[in-house]
């Protein structure tokens, strides 16, 4: 399953009681990292909601903020009337005793801390809608995610099958490399030595044919590509499993570099390790 760490999400809904809306963001990680800002009254769920998001994400770097606007309702507000009549006393006794000198003012009065406060809330049932929207929001992330990846899939399919090009071509050209490779040897020998051992000559030449063959190296990046495209159909998160075949993959190309005989193989084998390293750095971003 190919699933890019890269998305975002922004759910809201209006309440009777006040506003929700969720915001999320998502980055690529090595692992699973969770950010949460939640207003006062959500703090008791963070818990759960950090749950729920880990259920739906399983690696990225997860940045998700709640935000909470109270709705305006009439006579929302409470007085404390006991508070405010020992401070209306106390406020009085203080003037006369300053000679009418201070003037009680009742908007001081009532920024008393405790004098007004908001009636108390029930906050159950604005924790069970933020888990609600949390829900949706979540989906609405994994959509984003999943176009993220099939753009990411599409890519990589890209250069599989220029990988696949490459190692056809080696291996077209391995027949004619290792006859020349055969004729020249020959050639240097019966330049050097007159007398010539032809049964030790032919063991000598299927010894340096052996430790100079590719054949092994591009079966291996044929199967590592072939891995690479089974990993885009699997059901489980397939960065991991990615990013270890890039590496597979870059020590075949650079094996098949260090044996080639051959400029038009040794170009061959750069140009798969660009294609590797295009890869690789797409690969960093898929979960």
């Amino acid at each position: 399953m190919i699933r890019s760490m890269t998305g975002f999400a922004r759910r809201e809904r209006q309440h009777p009681w006040g506003l929700l809306a969720w915001e999320l963001r998502t980055v690529n990680h090595r692992f699973l990292e969770l950010g949460c800002r939640l207003p006062e009254e959500f703090r008791a769920a963070e818990a759960d909601f950090r749950q729920t998001i880990a259920g739906a994400v399983r690696r990225g770097k997860v940045e998700c903020s709640l935000h909470f606007r109270p709705a305006v309702v009439a006579n929302s507000l409470e007085v404390d009337a006991d508070l405010l009549t020992s401070l209306t006393l106390r406020a009085q006794q203080v003037a006369s005793q300053a000679g009418g000198a201070a003037r009680i003012d009742v908007m001081d009065l009532l920024r008393w801390p405790g004098v007004v406060r908001e009636q108390s809330r029930d906050t159950a049932p604005m924790i069970a809608a933020a888990h609600a929207l949390l829900g949706e929001a979540l989906i609405e992330l994994a959509r984003f995610r999943d176009s993220e990846g099939g753009r990411l899939r599409d890519a990589l399919e890209q250069r599989c099958a220029g990988l696949t090009d490459f190692a056809a071509r080696v291996a077209e050209r391995l027949p004619e490399v290792r006859a020349r490779m055969r004729a020249k040897l020959l050639e240097r020998i019966a330049q050097l030595v007159s007398d010539v051992d032809h049964e030790r000559l032919e063991q000598e030449l299927a010894t340096l044919a052996q430790r100079l063959d590719v054949d092994e190296e591009i079966d291996r990046l044929r199967g590592h590509v072939a891995e690479v495209r089974k990993a885009f159909g699997g059901h489980e998160p397939a960065g991991r499993r990615l990013d270890f075949l890039m590496q597979e993959l870059n020590r075949e190309a650079n094996t098949l570099s260090s044996k080639s005989q051959d400029i038009e193989t040794t170009r061959a084998a750069v140009d798969m390790k660009v294609l590797i390293e295009q890869m690789r750095e797409q690969v960093q971003n898929i979960e």
